[in-house]
């Protein structure tokens, strides 16, 4: 499947950029709460990761591809390989964003790589954002997108280890569709079953990786008392609605590791977050 990758073609996306507007909302901030759930509060600060809802391009329907994502060769490059995850991404917070906020989201591809995994061949492409309120600089993010064939999985991992400290949940299709909403995200891995089950061949409908990241910066925050400064996440093996999985937490002397797993299953995400 290499062969059939231009890779060279697709490395002359990289520089391309792009920029979105949007405004932080007192109802986009209570959805998001009631989603992920996290308890209201009086302040106007929003919570963390609720710059994923915003500056979101709004495309039409016939711009869509078979899998409910944007058609491939605009900003994002024509990569030919069918399935696309959010593989992860390392975020830096400079500030809060607060409700009443005028954002700006730009968007730079930093790089497109081919490489051969245990699931077969991959493509990733790492795009940078940045996100300023008011002209003042809040978030800088590298976010990794990867494709790869429709029909292949990667060998069985061992199960993951539990946490010193550990919260158990039941994601459903509601809290699915919810967060499919307040991200614009049209994949239709995460509300469509019969796509899901047929086409993609997963056994049910997949939590979103940045729901489950969102989830875990949120329970390190409350451990630690305050949201950390820096975030990163990677996906590894995926979860599905109506299975309970856990969010795990172990205290390093500078850092936490966080990771989410099904009960007896392998890691499906890997997080650190960092306070310094």
């Amino acid at each position: 499947m290499t062969e059939s990758l231009d890779i060279a073609h697709l490395k002359t996306w990289i520089g391309r950029e792009d920029t979105a507007s949007d405004v932080v909302t007192a109802a986009l901030v209570q959805k998001f709460r009631a989603t992920v759930g996290l308890p209201e509060t009086v302040d106007a600060i929003a919570p963390r990761l609720i710059h994923l809802c915003l500056a979101i391009p709004a495309v039409p329907l016939d711009d869509l591809g078979p899998d409910g994502h944007l058609k491939r060769g605009g900003f994002l490059p024509p990569v030919p390989l069918p399935r696309r995850m959010w593989a992860g991404g390392e975020i830096t917070f400079h500030g809060d964003l607060r409700i009443g906020d005028a954002v700006t989201r730009t968007s730079r591809i930093a790089d497109v790589t081919v490489k051969e995994g245990r699931s077969g061949t991959l493509c990733f492409v790492d795009v940078d954002h940045r996100i300023a309120a008011n002209g003042r600089l809040a978030v800088e993010e590298r976010h990794n997108i990867v494709y790869r064939d429709m029909n292949t999985s990667a060998p069985a991992a061992p199960p993951a280890p539990r946490g010193a400290e550990t919260r158990v949940m039941t994601p459903s299709a509601v809290q699915l569709f919810r967060y499919s909403a307040l991200t614009f995200n049209g994949h239709r891995i995460h509300y469509d079953k019969a796509y899901t089950t047929e086409v993609e061949g997963y056994p049910n409908l997949v939590v979103h990786g940045p729901l489950q990241a969102t989830l875990v910066l949120h329970y390190a925050a409350e451990l630690m008392g305050k949201p950390p400064a820096r975030f990163s996440f990677r996906g590894q093996s995926p979860l599905f609605v109506d299975a309970p999985f856990a969010l795990h937490a172990a205290r390093e002397p500078e850092y936490m590791k966080l990771w989410t797993a099904r009960e007896n299953g392998p890691v499906a995400m890997m997080a650190e977050a960092h306070w310094l």
